[in-house]
């Protein structure tokens, strides 16, 4: 199997291990950690993949991203992200309405779709962690709209050697969303809310994140920062696995042939979720449009219909805040 290495979407050659940029979370440029190139699966692979289950399949997709984790060290990781906190042990079950059909990722411990990568990031940090000899407390710096707050604090909550901070927009989540941070459980949490919306908190993590002077005070106190954020190639790699997941559902109950193409429409804030469904395209499964869905903050749609992409717009609270965003971070 070839090596995966990870650098930087601004040109900065750093070629880590997947390890290491599951750790950093975003490049040391600012920019994101992309592979430097992409495991192609053919259709005979395709064919062998149809019967497997969510986790052989996670196993399948992660490895061959996370070349520089042995397979056990991965299976390990995935066994105990996807036990028994999935509603009736389906984490990615399909629902057919009409002529269309609805991948349900709502199953996992937030009932948010974030779940089934969050679930799995700590597992993946802390193997990497040791991977690396590194004794250092991990602080999980993230911003949230809504569900990656609740789902992230859930997945790290008394995590032994780290420490998670969730900065989210005091008016810019729903009621539920707020209580449900605000009201978890564990000795290593923090919840913060801030005047303003998204982009807002978005913004500030990545300036923490690349203060150079911060860092070294940091390193000093044997702390280091990472993100769970969909920027982090631990979260936006493993949402690859329902793409596929999906495509052999539909396969085992006979929609469609082996090499049909289908669509994906996809619920888009910060991209990350529609970046993952690019990736499987581009790892070989049949699809043929991704359709980017939004709310009234449409700044993406508008972008692929226009080619420019101008987030000097107004700024909507509307009723499904996860889309609340006007600067996308994985677009680039």
């Amino acid at each position: 199997m070839e090596e995966i290495y990870y650098n930087s979407t601004r040109g900065s050659n750093e070629n880590l291990t997947s390890a290491s940029a599951i750790l950093k979370g975003i490049a040391g440029d600012g920019g994101l950690f992309i592979p430097n190139c992409f495991p192609f699966i053919s259709k005979r692979e395709l064919k062998n993949c149809e019967k497997m289950s969510f986790k052989q399949l996670s196993l399948y997709i992660n490895k061959k991203f996370f070349t520089d984790f042995s397979e056990r060290e991965l299976k390990n990781c995935i066994d105990r992200a996807y036990d028994n906190k999935f509603e009736g042990n389906a984490a990615a079950p399909l629902n057919k309405k009409g002529d269309v059909f609805y991948l349900e990722l709502f199953h996992g411990p937030t009932m948010a779709f974030k779940d089934i990568a969050l679930c799995l990031l700590p597992y993946l940090m802390k193997t990497a962690a040791r991977k690396r000899n590194l004794n250092k407390t991990i602080v999980i710096l993230t911003a949230t709209s809504g569900d990656t707050g609740k789902a992230a604090l859930e997945s790290f909550a008394d995590v032994e050697g780290t420490k998670i901070v969730v900065f989210f927009p005091e008016k810019g989540v729903s009621s539920i969303q707020k209580r449900q941070m605000t009201t978890q459980i564990g000795e290593n949490v923090k919840v913060v809310g801030i005047n303003g919306n998204f982009d807002d908190a978005q913004k500030e993590v990545k300036r923490i994140f690349n203060d150079v002077e911060l860092k070294r005070e940091l390193n000093r106190g044997s702390y280091m920062f990472s993100s769970a954020n969909s920027i982090n190639i631990g979260r936006l790699i493993p949402q690859i696995v329902y793409y596929f997941y999906s495509y052999m559902q539909l396969l085992r109950v006979k929609e469609i042939k082996l090499g049909e193409k289908i669509n994906f429409a996809v619920p888009t804030g910060n991209f990350g979720n529609i970046l993952a469904a690019y990736y499987s395209k581009k790892m070989g499964l049949p699809v043929n449009k991704l359709l980017c869905a939004s709310n009234e903050n449409k700044v993406l749609c508008d972008f692929f219909n226009s080619g420019i992409y101008d987030a000097n717009r107004k700024f909507f609270v509307t009723i499904s805040p996860s889309m609340d965003i006007l600067m996308s971070s994985n677009l680039e």
